[in-house]
């Protein structure tokens, strides 16, 4: 037996069902944003991820050469695939470009319980503005799908790499050394990154406020006594955000990007309610467009994992049962079939979606199997009633039935289907 490949999920019609489900809620709140969607391919360069995240990132990707020599890569991520399609493309576009992407991506990782090789994202972009008004309304719309999928004890944790590289620059730190003690800050090392920076000139006295200042958390409160741009931008988004409604946004002075491109504004977002897996999503400020040979640019954005609003929507009873059908048609004799393929013809051409029997069971098991699809009505074409101009039709609900004219079958099933 063939089995599927290490890491990746076929997915059942129940589950197509729940994905489809949550695929309309996030296109429905990014048109209520004013977002619009796009696809990239799921094949790139393994140039543009390279360029972005150094050469190491090769060890996590699938990369291989192809028929021609070239270094390929199965996409690791989005935002690196939406702004070479910008750099390319999109640049005579009315600014600012707000742009979401539901697609698939590819890691060589380890499978674990939540983690597999093959996952999906839901990314959102901005691109063009420097405002604080565009980091806010990334918030606002990640914390209005927070609502609209009833998660109602999430919290952001939102930070400022400027706030930190202000600090590094006041104490005598190369900005080209910066990076690597941010990247140690993100994956809470403190104790290496105190080593780091007294290993680069950095005092004792200094580094023990900088590590004072990347452990800060709480409200609007945290930034009292800090002084710069990134703290009164940072005050300023969070005030926004506030008047646009969001709630639970709190201030996590450690939540840093150990990479150049980030610029200013970075958050996480954790829902307690998934246990271990509890972070949903990551965003932030950047100006990657330079590095793929376009003009400079400045970008916001985020990403979901897909699965994980899969998980939540699970939690919290938002994903309804798999949508069954509305009519299914049987025939009791070989005789009736023609007219059974007839009238799901015109149910059909009504909007009515409609099986009928494929497999020529008795009526019982047919009658089982539309039960089992969930199917609302199900029309009996018998011998007698057929003679007579006439079919059943039963209520799958409580099993009455009732004979209805051949001529009006569509026009019963609209009224019942209506009352519903």
């Amino acid at each position: 037996m063939i089995q599927r490949v290490r890491g990746t999920r076929d997915f059942t019609p129940q589950d197509m069902s729940r994905r489809r489900q949550l695929e309309d809620l996030l296109r429905r709140i990014s048109r209520d944003y004013g977002y619009r969607e796009i696809q990239t391919p799921v094949l790139e360069n393994a140039e543009l991820f390279v360029t972005k995240s150094g050469p190491g990132v090769l060890n996590e990707m699938y990369s291989f050469e192809d028929k021609g020599g070239r270094a390929i890569a199965l996409r690791p991520e989005l935002t690196a695939p939406i702004i070479r399609f910008y750099v390319n493309d999109l640049t005579n576009l009315p600014m600012p470009l707000k742009l979401f992407c539901i697609s698939s991506c590819f890691r060589y990782e380890e499978p674990q319980s939540g983690r597999y090789r093959e996952f999906y994202q839901y990314d959102v972009e901005i691109i063009g503005s420097e405002k604080a008004e565009a980091d806010a309304e990334l918030l606002l719309l990640a914390d209005d799908l927070c609502r609209r999928l009833g998660l109602n004890e999430v919290e952001f944790r939102i930070g400022h790499v400027g706030i930190i590289r202000g600090l590094l620059d006041a104490a005598g730190m190369p900005q080209d050394r910066q990076s690597e003690l941010l990247r140690l800050v993100d994956k809470k090392k403190l104790d290496e990154a105190r080593a780091y920076m007294l290993s680069e000139g950095v005092s004792e006295a200094d580094a023990g406020d900088i590590l004072a200042t990347c452990q800060k958390k709480g409200d609007r409160e945290v930034l009292k006594g800090l002084k710069g741009e990134a703290s009164e931008y940072l005050e300023r988004v969070i005030r926004l955000a506030e008047k646009g409604g969001a709630s639970n946004l709190s201030l996590d002075l450690g939540v840093v990007r150990g990479l150049d491109y980030y610029t200013g504004l970075v958050f996480e977002i954790d829902a307690p309610e998934l246990g271990a897996e509890k972070q949903i999503c990551g965003g932030g400020s950047y100006a990657l467009a330079e590095l793929f040979g376009g003009q400079p640019v400045q970008s916001t954005g985020m990403a979901f994992g897909f699965d994980r609003l899969i998980l939540a929507m699970e939690k919290t009873g938002q994903l309804a049962p798999e949508e069954g059908i509305e009519l299914f048609i049987l025939a009791v004799t070989p005789a009736q079939s023609e007219e059974m393929v007839r009238l799901a013809g015109g149910a059909r051409k009504a909007g009515i979606s409609t099986e009928f029997d494929l497999m020529g069971r008795s009526m019982s098991k047919s009658l089982k199997y539309a039960s089992s699809r969930g199917a609302r009505y199900a029309l009996i074409l018998g011998e007698r009633e057929m003679a007579a101009g006439k079919v059943l039709l039963r209520d799958m609900d409580n099993g009455e039935q009732s004979e209805i004219g051949i001529g009006s079958v569509v026009d019963e099933l609209r009224q019942r289907l209506a009352v519903r």
